[in-house]
């Protein structure tokens, strides 16, 4: 395998995880970021890793990818904190999702009883099943569904083991550096950034979120089909006795316990463009959501409050693979599952782009689904 030189556009968990199977692999690699390199959605998420109580009707070849990359999960963090010398806080007392009202609770009966039909690890949890299971649970819930299954990681932790570890490896990482062009070529595609010089490589690969559409020099029929989410998020405090174990699912918030100093409440899913402000009504609806789930919320300080955006695709399913511009590689549209998605993504894409192979892992996902909807809509 000859050694490639590789730039990679975005330095999210995508980015970041893709440069470091690469440089694991031997070859050369640059990350350009426009901000700081993990400190973009990829900071703001909850770090769920929920293969079982995301699937929905109709998704079971995302859920194949899904439960394939949890599986991968607790080998790779031990891998990263092997390498790192730090913690990635992976946890995995499972997910609770659990019902308030009785229209809440028959679209939970629903989506369980095809969890189950599908062989699904989940079980259903009466009101005080549920609360003997997570004691700080709201009484009176009409119902749950356990996932022991879904697990957690501390998506910071991750972000700076891996960022580290591309510099411990010998990469580059080239920040607050807008690309604005990216130039395809068969040999030697390049990016053009903003007031500097561009940078050329053997291939270029745009994980760039939900910017991975603004960029000249590609048709605009060939780029990502990727648009922004907004999503507000909250960190609150942790105060004795408060000491939730599971990460709590409800219909308008979930509650996630990341260590002993912080519990995570998210997020709204908002089609604002590129807003990014934290707003009142925001904030209000995540701490009604979680308290009605979490009572216990309702005394714990707010540390606070962000808002990112994630790379939504327009069927909300990731876009990784050649592109139709030569010698560019895309890896974007992770929307809200990208901390999950990071394991496959990472070690397949990359020998895809190291060795040019095909991955049956990621084949129902290539950018060029889209374009053909596009084409015959």
């Amino acid at each position: 395998m000859d050694k490639k030189s590789i730039i990679i556009v975005g330095g999210g968990i995508i980015g970041m995880s893709i440069g470091w199977e690469l440089i694991r692999l031997g070859h050369d690699v640059t990350i350009v970021e426009r901000d700081r390199v993990g400190r973009g959605a990829s900071w703001i998420a909850g770090g769920m890793l929920s293969a079982n109580a995301e699937v929905g009707f109709e998704e079971m070849e995302f859920y194949r990818i899904s439960a394939e990359s949890l599986r991968r999960w607790p080998e790779y963090a031990k891998m990263l904190e092997r390498e790192s010398s730090r913690s990635v806080c992976y946890r995995d007392e499972g997910s609770i999702t659990v019902a308030d009202d009785r229209d809440s609770a028959e679209a939970l009966r629903r989506r369980f009883e095809f969890q189950a039909e599908h062989g699904l690890d989940v079980r259903w949890l009466s009101a005080a099943e549920a609360l003997d299971l997570e004691p700080f649970l709201a009484p009176g819930l009409s119902a749950a569904v356990h996932s022991p299954l879904d697990h957690q990681v501390d998506n910071r932790c991750v972000l700076d083991a891996l960022r580290d570890l591309i510099l411990e490896g010998g990469g580059r990482l080239v920040e607050l550096s807008a690309v604005v062009a990216i130039v395809p070529d068969d040999v030697a595609p390049s990016v053009e950034i903003d007031g500097q010089d561009s940078i050329g490589g053997h291939v270029v690969v745009v994980a760039a979120g939900a910017w991975s559409r603004q960029f000249s020099g590609i048709e605009p029929e060939h780029l990502p089909a990727v648009r922004p989410v907004k999503g507000q998020i909250l960190d609150l405090k942790v105060k004795e006795p408060f000491n939730l174990k599971h990460v709590i699912r409800g219909p308008q918030a979930y509650v996630i316990p990341k260590d002993e100093t912080r519990v995570v409440v998210g997020a709204t899913e908002e089609e604002m463009g590129f807003d990014v402000q934290v707003t009142a009504g925001g904030v209000y609806k995540l701490l009604e959501g979680a308290w009605e789930i979490v009572p216990g919320i309702y005394d714990l300080p707010l540390l606070h409050a962000y808002a990112g955006l994630r790379p939504g695709s327009r069927d909300n399913e990731p876009i990784v693979g050649w592109s139709d511009a030569p010698g560019v590689y895309y890896a974007s549209g992770h929307y809200r599952n990208g901390v999950l998605l990071t394991p496959i993504t990472a070690q397949e894409a990359a020998l895809e782009i190291a060795e040019k192979n095909d991955s049956d892992w990621l084949k129902g996902f290539r950018p060029q689904r889209l374009q053909m909807t596009t084409s015959t809509g």
